[in-house]
């Protein structure tokens, strides 16, 4: 019992290092990957290297689908290259379990060790993530070992004999208790390591050992689909195409599995050498074999998986893709793009106000009521996103980032409501009291609010690049708004003493109208703030992230 439980440990310390290196590289380096990705779907050869390199990094195909996936459901990538992508990723972890089969022995404890130091110190920095990977790496080849040692009184046991024993080199079927195990351990990369690992220590055949290993990749591509379910079927025909290869390896292989298996038992290597060997020549034959057919597959995939009707209501979130939670620089991505289209939002009801402002009809109002609630709607999944996001071992940019999205949607949260109860401020002196503005305060509203768009607009592309001059720009407009403001209270107040009697009746109004101007104008120059406060931050790596509770007005 204590023998099997060792085997399991093991098995569990090996899927567990896989888990830390994927994670870790994603975080330092996620945002880098995914630029390598989308720049890589000009041409097919590279698109397929791209997804070799990728994977290599992250050790693990599932982590490359997620990517990709989210790309295709995001319409950032057409299908054909992100096939392309997928069957280097198959090539990727290939060479990365050949690697880790070599005699690492001495490297494991060096790994842990520096990696620790790393990690503990500087935690929250991009050294502190590099940590994180090394420990990782240090714990994949300890785990290999272990398995090893804990494999060596199993394979001695008549019951574990007998279990094995029924695995004929039927390949099917081996194929399926493959796919069983990539499923459980939840890389193909593992399971991959563990078979030749059982096969060096004698517990399985090699006949079997090639069924595992096929099933294993099988394995990985019933993952994939599986993690893509919640996508749009544009990102699930990525996992389902790469799912149609595997098998479709299967099918081509299945007439030379015994030729293969009664050559490879002439050759004098090793059992667990011969594994890695035929998993790294069979997915590098596949694949460069099947890349020429991506387009055709792409189309195969099309008609499997039509794009369903929906409803694309402005109230339904577009990109917060739950897959990618676990990637940091993506999930933080799709937040900032939803935040943006909330950002749309409160500029087409800043034009339905300025409607209401000239004596609209009723239909802008309920417009604006409309978009209020889209932007609540957005709001509330924006926010609901981030909050599921795992912060713990976030580094120090992508924490500030964090909060600068939470930041620019509670302000444009805030400025939504805000422009809601101007427009039925609007609405109640219109139906109580019949006034209209001067043609001079009607002219000055008009002017402020067009300064008020100009810098929404700005606002919104200071939260996307974080460009500094763009921010100082932004903080200058803000100046010359309320010196704008300024002026503008005084003239009214002018007319007022001049006895303009539509500047009496409206004077009430006209003034709060113009206060609420200002602390929208405020709200939108809120992303500046975050941009120059950061230029102080990066100074020191260690500072801590900025604090999303903070004051929104003046």
């Amino acid at each position: 019992m204590l023998t099997l439980l060792n085997l399991l440990s093991a098995i569990a310390l090996l899927v567990w290092g896989t888990h830390i290196v994927r994670t870790g590289i994603l975080r330092v380096y996620g945002s880098q990957l995914r630029r390598v990705l989308s720049h890589s779907v000009a041409h097919r050869p590279r698109a397929f290297a791209a997804g070799i390199g990728v994977t290599a990094l992250v050790q693990s195909s599932n982590a490359t689908a997620l990517l990709v996936t989210s790309f295709v459901a995001q319409d950032l990538m057409a299908l054909a290259p992100a096939l392309a992508i997928m069957l280097g990723a198959d090539v990727g972890t290939a060479l990365m379990a050949r690697v880790l089969t070599l005699d690492l022995s001495w490297l494991s404890p060096l790994l842990i060790f520096v990696g620790v130091v790393l990690f503990l110190s500087r935690k929250q920095s991009r050294l502190g993530q590099i940590g994180r990977v090394s420990i990782g790496l240090g714990l994949l080849i300890l785990a290999l070992q272990l398995i090893v040692q804990a494999a060596k009184p199993i394979a001695e046991s008549h019951s574990i004999e007998a279990l094995f024993a029924s695995l004929t080199g039927d390949l099917l079927l081996d194929a399926l208790v493959g796919a069983l195990f990539a499923l459980i351990t939840y890389s193909s990369l593992a399971a991959v390591l563990l078979t030749a690992t059982l096969a060096g220590s004698g517990m399985i055949g090699l006949p079997v050992a090639i069924g595992l290993v096929i099933g294993a990749n099988i394995g990985s591509g019933v993952l994939a689909l599986l993690n893509s379910s919640l996508q749009s079927a544009a990102g699930r025909r990525v996992a389902l195409g790469s799912l149609l290869y595997k098998l479709l390896g299967l099918l081509l292989i299945l007439p030379f599995v015994h030729p293969l298996v009664d050559w490879m038992k002439e050759l004098d290597w090793s059992a667990a050498t011969l594994v890695i060997g035929f998993h790294l020549a069979y997915n590098s034959l596949r694949c460069l074999l099947m890349l020429p057919s991506v387009d055709l597959m792409a189309r195969l995939c099309n008609l499997l998986l039509p794009e369903r009707p929906r409803d694309d209501g402005v109230a339904r979130p577009r990109h917060l893709d739950q897959a990618t939670l676990e990637t940091p620089s993506l999930a933080l991505a799709n937040a900032a793009r939803e935040t943006l289209r909330i950002g749309d939002l409160i500029e087409q009801m800043l034009a339905h106000l300025l409607e209401v402002l000239q004596g609209g009809s009723n239909g802008a109002s309920q417009q604006v009521r409309r978009l209020d609630d889209d932007v609540d709607a957005l709001y509330g999944a924006v926010k609901l996103y981030l909050a599921q996001m795992p912060r713990d071992d976030l580094p120090n940019h992508d924490s500030r980032r964090w909060a600068e999205i939470i930041e620019m949607a509670v302000n444009l949260e805030h400025a939504g409501d805000l422009i809601e109860q101007m427009v039925g401020k609007l609405d109640n002196h219109k139906r109580a009291r019949h006034y209209s503005f001067s043609d001079s305060g009607l002219e000055e509203l008009r002017n402020l609010h067009g300064l008020l768009g100009n810098n929404l607009r700005l606002g919104l592309t200071v939260f996307l690049n974080g460009n500094r001059e763009n921010a100082q720009h932004l903080l200058q407009e803000k100046r010359r708004f309320r010196r704008e403001v300024r002026r503008l209270a005084h003239a009214h107040v002018d007319r007022l003493s001049r006895q303009v009697v539509q500047s009496i009746e409206t004077s009430a109004l006209h003034l709060e109208l113009i206060a609420d101007m200002k602390r929208l104008n405020s709200l939108f120059c809120g992303s500046a703030h975050v941009v120059l406060e950061d230029e102080g931050r990066t100074e020191n790596a260690d500072s801590p992230p900025l604090n999303p509770i903070r004051s929104l007005g003046d």
